[in-house]
């Protein structure tokens, strides 16, 4: 009789620990698919800007005729990015697409950046109706990407606490659950979204 009331109390204990820990994996998946999905939103945003950027690059051509190489460097940083983020999108949980989308967007920054600063000293460019219009849909863009990234760097941070926390530490690494990377502007000088504005 007492060995069946000791094998129905150690039953017992492995059911809790079982279920113990299928509810710390259920918790990781949740929390995984949670900045999975606030990396979605990111993308929303960084494909809508990679559209934009042409278009205000073909708009300034007739009036930017000798600083083709101000204009290529836009379009090239801005090929790189979306490379990048495409990769990013196809694995947000890859720390090195992560690292390497926001490399990219530093470098699109800093183009868009001397692009704007160069548009500056041409009036009839800040005047055209059209290209007024589409920096104002890029400085709304950019506000857009900038609470996506806050949203997705705070799923992060629940994410990566939670994984670190004991004993959960335990079945991120049998599971596989690696830390994610926050999406983070690396160069001080661009952590705020370029000038767009041409009013005068």
């Amino acid at each position: 009789m007492t060995a069946w009331i000791i094998l129905g109390v150690l039953l017992v204990i492995v059911v809790m620990l079982a279920l113990y820990a299928v509810g710390i994996y259920n918790s990781l998946v949740t929390l995984r698919n949670r900045f999975k999905n606030a990396f979605a939103q990111i993308d929303v945003q960084l494909k809508r800007r990679y559209d934009l950027i042409p278009n205000l690059v073909e708009t300034a051509k007739g009036y930017l005729k000798h600083e083709r190489e101000t204009l290529e460097a836009v379009i090239q940083a801005r090929n790189a990015a979306a490379s990048a983020g495409a990769k990013a999108a196809g694995n947000p949980g890859d720390p090195s697409a992560i690292k390497g989308l926001m490399g990219a967007e530093t470098a699109l920054g800093g183009a868009m950046g001397r692009f704007f600063a160069l548009a500056e000293a041409y009036p009839d460019l800040k005047a055209n109706q059209n290209m007024m219009q589409l920096t104002e849909e890029l400085t709304s863009t950019e506000n857009k990407i900038s609470f996506a990234r806050q949203s997705y760097n705070d799923s992060v941070m629940t994410y990566n606490t939670r994984r670190e926390q004991f004993p959960a530490v335990i079945f991120a690494g049998m599971f596989n659950f690696g830390e994610a990377q926050l999406f983070e502007i690396e160069d001080e000088a661009e952590k705020a979204a370029p000038k767009v504005s041409f009013n005068s």
